[in-house]
């Protein structure tokens, strides 16, 4: 019988029916002794065995209880089990304790007369009211949300044939963070995630941002795969800090160059928009040109500025920061690895096709875009995650936030760092942004990292959904809890013990913290994890002097593509 029948009618421990329940009453572990707060505390009961032996009931940290009491039914989740007095002689009975976080409630709902939970109690426990394991029935009603949309992403721990759902409102619209130490399936994790997104959610438009070329094949044909070799983002997209952060050095002439930069820039905008026809002449007339305005410009036009201003410099004058910005760009521009950014030959008004491709406008069949940086350099990728999470911002809110995005940052630790000057400000500002803007606009951030602890701390205390997955490093575990607004912290203390696939979820995504396993994934849609098996490479693999020389070749390819 489904929980909700109105037929089924649970019973308190007065005998007072308190609204549609199972007809078949949970078995009762123990009972209340002390209620404090959020916090319960519980005797462990013993009960006979068909043999006649006394016996408890098996509770474990995690487990989910059911408090009924006259107006609601409370759950509780155990934080922990103890004996504050074992007796030292053999045959006595020891009196255990459950201690219980409550987290929520069952009642009837006024409006339909069937139950539903609720985050939140009102109806608080008291002492001497029963505490039993929530059946499954129970443990449906409290994690299926019927009335909810959700994601079935796995199983829950303590019971496998009850699914664990996610909220997609709330993981997705509120943001939401990952963490694990390396090989504990965060990637799987994702994937599993976003898998479960695509049947029934066909116009989601997800940005991954791929550091280590894992997802390529997790999608398959429901994703737009853009690597170098096929990627277009023109260096006119970048606003002026972007800019700066190609361009200008960060030593102590750094300053310099940001001001030759700006003038140089702005002289360049206004000198294309002065030569420009047809519909670029059209976009831009009666504009301001700023050096933030995403309008075309042209770069010879800009190292055509420093020539004319080396020119007119006394030459007591330090031209070093005119020559080395020059430099800058003239080494940008012939590198091949930069020709996505900065190898166009034809200056042209592209924006629409790129944020087209980008951002899925339209979907087309493809709701994900998995963005391959792999092979960008290094020092030019945090540039290209500012830019397209900037972009993904400013196209949301400028469409009226009818178009929502998801940007999923892998590795996010090494291009959104807690601390480091002025490396990565453009895109710990943008993605600041996001975090704390963009809710409003429909454009969300999914983070995943092996180091909270190095992660920006505004960024990280936005999220407000935690998969919390194995982590061994105590800075690390401290870090997660100071950045999780919830009541059942003590689930965390178990973070070095979960296994691989297993997760701990706090926050606004799931109804109550629960641990959860996310399903097994066919191998084919798995992310593809580079881990050398050294143990077999090391008794088989032999690299020829031929594949030395491919291996080199692929090195010294224009994109440096890992094909």
């Amino acid at each position: 019988m489904k929980l909700g029948n109105a037929d089924a009618i649970f019973k308190d421990n007065g005998g007072a029916a308190v609204g549609s329940m199972p007809s078949e009453v949970p078995a009762r572990v123990g009972h209340i002794v002390s209620v404090s707060g959020a916090q319960a505390v519980a005797i462990l009961e013993q009960t006979a065995t068909p043999a006649g032996n006394p016996s408890t009931v098996r509770v474990e940290i995690g487990a989910t209880m059911t408090i009924p009491t006259p107006h609601a039914t409370v759950i509780g989740l155990v934080s922990a089990v103890s004996v504050p007095m074992p007796e030292a002689a053999a045959g006595q009975n020891d009196i255990g304790l459950i201690e219980l976080n409550l987290a929520g409630e069952i009642v009837v709902d006024q409006k339909t007369s069937r139950l539903t939970f609720h985050r939140g109690v009102s109806s608080l426990p008291s002492i001497g009211d029963g505490v039993c394991l929530a059946d499954q029935q129970a443990l449906a009603l409290v994690y299926s949300q019927p009335d909810s949309a959700t994601i079935e992403v796995g199983t829950l721990y303590q019971n496998p044939s009850v699914p664990a759902r996610l909220l997609v409102d709330d993981l997705f619209g509120k943001h939401f963070l990952i963490v694990g130490t390396t090989g504990c399936g965060k990637s799987s994790a994702l994937t599993c995630i976003l898998q479960s997104l695509m049947p029934d959610y066909r116009q989601a438009r997800v940005v991954v941002l791929d550091v280590h070329d894992e997802y390529a094949a997790a999608f398959g044909d429901r994703a737009e795969t853009i690597d170098p070799s096929s990627l277009t983002l023109p260096f006119w997209l970048l606003n002026f800090e972007e800019l700066t952060a190609a361009f200008a050095s960060s030593d102590e002439h750094r300053d310099a160059e940001v001001e030759i930069l700006s003038d140089a820039v702005l002289w360049a905008k206004r000198r294309y928009s002065e030569s420009s026809v047809g519909r670029i002449r059209r976009t831009i007339e009666g504009q301001a040109i700023t050096v933030d305005t995403p309008v075309p410009f042209r770069l010879a036009d800009l190292v055509s500025y420093i020539d004319e201003q080396l020119g007119r410099l006394d030459r007591t004058l330090n031209t070093l920061s005119y020559k080395r910005l020059k430099s800058r760009v003239e080494t940008l521009v012939c590198d091949a690895r930069y020709s996505f950014m900065f190898g166009s030959l034809m200056i042209e008004d592209t924006m629409t096709d790129v944020l087209g491709r980008l951002f899925r406008v339209p979907v087309d069949g493809k709701p994900i875009t998995v963005l391959n940086l792999s092979a960008v350099p290094a020092e030019i990728m945090d540039v290209v995650i500012s830019v397209v999470s900037r972009l993904a911002f400013d196209l949301a809110s400028w469409s009226d936030a009818r178009l929502p995005i998801l940007i999923v940052g892998e590795e996010a630790h090494r291009y959104a760092p807690a601390d480091a000057g002025h490396k990565f400000m453009p895109t710990r500002h943008a993605l600041a942004r996001i975090a704390k803007e963009g809710r409003k606009y429909g454009v969300s951030l999914g983070l995943i990292t092996q180091r909270p602890s190095e992660l920006d701390p505004t960024i990280m205390s936005q999220c407000s959904t935690v998969i919390a997955m194995r982590l061994s490093t105590e800075r690390d575990q401290s870090v997660v809890r100071a950045n999780t607004h919830e009541g059942a912290l003590d689930f965390l203390d178990f973070l070095p013990l979960l296994g691989d696939r297993e997760a701990i979820v706090l926050g606004q995504g799931v109804v109550i913290p629960t641990r959860i396993r996310f399903r097994d994934l066919q191998k084919q849609k798995i992310a593809e994890t580079r881990h050398a098996a050294f143990s077999r490479a090391w008794k088989h693999t032999e690299i020829s002097k031929d594949a030395l020389g491919e291996i080199v070749r692929r090195w010294r390819s224009p994109a440096r593509l890992k094909i």
